[in-house]
């Protein structure tokens, strides 16, 4: 039997083989990340026997480098197995190396087989690898547009710091038109009143009129903002809104293409309150196989939703943190879907009741939420069974569904009405303002989809 630990980096590898009693068969030697560097390596482990079921192919999963490699491997025949960092790191403490080096990354990788103290990382089918990457992507597009939205705000705080009043939200169709036509007060404040209004009608589809296009020009005319200095802050913000806009489109466009895939695999997640087909996906194409793990706590681990206590000998933190250390995406997308269902399942609510009675933080109670969908995914995947909640209304409201692309101005039924006399504006949605969201969400009817 001979063990080959490979080093994984960008643009070449480290190889060392090894026989089962340890002994070095082969010293470190490069390759190149190309074909003609797999085919030396062919090459040399044809010189030691023909028989491909003699080699076992150690790697770690680092970053996406290993995939190209591993494939034309496994396309040889080879037997190829994928390490997660946290176990060669462990057979590194027991080998007692402290350096780190692309040889002795080899020689831990190659003892890490040898001695059997590892379990292979599942390496997901072609079609759970591609839906894994557009949702990866697509969380890499919305954290780009969060972050242009908060410059937006940035900027609109500066030069004109009343218009957020005027909206639900400064990203709505009817906000964004006004924006992109007059990004300054001084622009608003000369803007006609019939161009402006008409903007705001088509916008809005009906909901503003003649008074929110003079209640505007009159916010403008008594803006406390700074003057717009040399057209800078015009400049910036129709920068901005326009990358926002093609960020959107973007992710809009992955969306779908996650779903068409997602379609594929008749899977169960979307009946679990909260979880809808962009979500599933992420939650389906990051566990992979569920059979490779035996409990839900393992699950929640891979996560990183377990439990990490800090203790040293009669000394115990009292803070309880996550561990942090598993899938990020995972850990995103089952927290997404714990908030989403503490509002529309009946068990998820009353469990959220209870931890916060204990006198727990929100961001706590999400916490053991979000364990608890876990056990849930865990089981309705496991036993490839739907979830059927007790009572549970998985239909969320109109309300509670902002678009991917520009969030609603108000979810209110007919026209809008101007203020009354005391300048209470009487749409509900004035009334009674719903709790703040991570900027990018969006939902489908029915099941909420994935968000920030």
């Amino acid at each position: 039997m001979f063990i080959v630990g490979i080093d994984i980096a960008k643009r070449s590898h480290m190889v060392r083989v090894v026989d089962s009693d340890g002994r070095t068969v082969y010293k470190p030697f490069p390759i190149r990340n190309n074909c003609s560097g797999c085919n030396t390596l062919l090459e040399r482990l044809r010189k030691l026997t023909n028989q491909k079921s003699d080699f076992v192919v150690a790697m770690e999963s680092t970053a996406h480098y290993w995939l190209a490699l591993y494939t034309r491997l496994r396309k040889e025949g080879y037997r190829v197995v994928v390490l997660n960092p946290i176990q060669t790191n462990a057979m590194r403490e027991m080998l007692m190396q402290d350096a780190k080096t692309d040889d002795i990354d080899t020689l831990v990788i190659a003892e890490t087989i040898r001695f059997g103290r590892y379990k292979a990382s599942s390496v997901p089918q072609e079609k759970l690898l591609a839906m894994r990457e557009l949702c990866r992507n697509r969380f890499y597009l919305v954290d780009m547009g969060s972050d242009l939205k908060r410059k937006i705000i940035a900027l609109l705080d500066q030069v004109f710091p009343e218009f957020e009043t005027q909206f639900d939200s400064i990203f709505c169709k009817s906000a964004v038109a006004v924006l992109k036509q007059y990004p300054t007060p001084e622009k608003l404040s000369r803007a006609q009143l019939g161009k402006l209004t008409e903007i705001l009608q088509i916008a809005s589809n009906g909901r503003f009129g003649e008074w929110k296009a003079r209640q505007l020009k009159e916010l403008a005319r008594d803006s406390f903002g700074i003057q717009d200095c040399e057209g800078a802050y015009s400049t910036l913000l129709l920068l901005y809104l326009d990358q926002l806009q093609s960020l959107q489109d973007g992710a809009a466009s992955l969306e779908r293409r996650i779903e068409d895939i997602f379609s594929q695999f008749d899977s169960t997640l979307t009946s679990i309150t909260g979880i809808g087909p962009v979500l599933g996906a992420v939650i389906l194409s990051e566990i992979r196989d569920i059979a490779s793990f035996p409990s839900a706590d393992k699950l929640a681990a891979y996560a990183g939703l377990d439990p990490k206590v800090k203790q040293s000998g009669e000394t115990r933190s009292s803070a309880v943190h996550m561990s942090k250390r598993g899938s990020p995406y995972l850990r995103r997308a089952i927290w997404m879907a714990g908030t989403i269902a503490v509002k529309y399942d009946p068990m998820f609510k009353a469990y959220y009741e209870k931890k916060a009675a204990e006198g727990l933080r929100y961001m706590n109670i999400i916490g053991h939420v979000s364990k608890k969908m876990t056990a849930v995914i865990f089981a309705v995947m496991r036993d490839n069974k739907l979830y059927e909640p007790v009572g549970a209304s998985r239909a969320v409201p109109d309300a509670e569904r902002p678009s991917l692309l520009f969030p609603r101005c108000a979810p209110q039924r007919g026209p809008c009405v101007p203020p009354g006399p005391t300048g209470q504006h009487p749409c509900p949605s004035r009334l009674t303002r719903r709790p703040a969201r991570p900027c990018g969400e969006r939902e489908k009817i029915g099941v909420p989809k994935m968000c920030r």
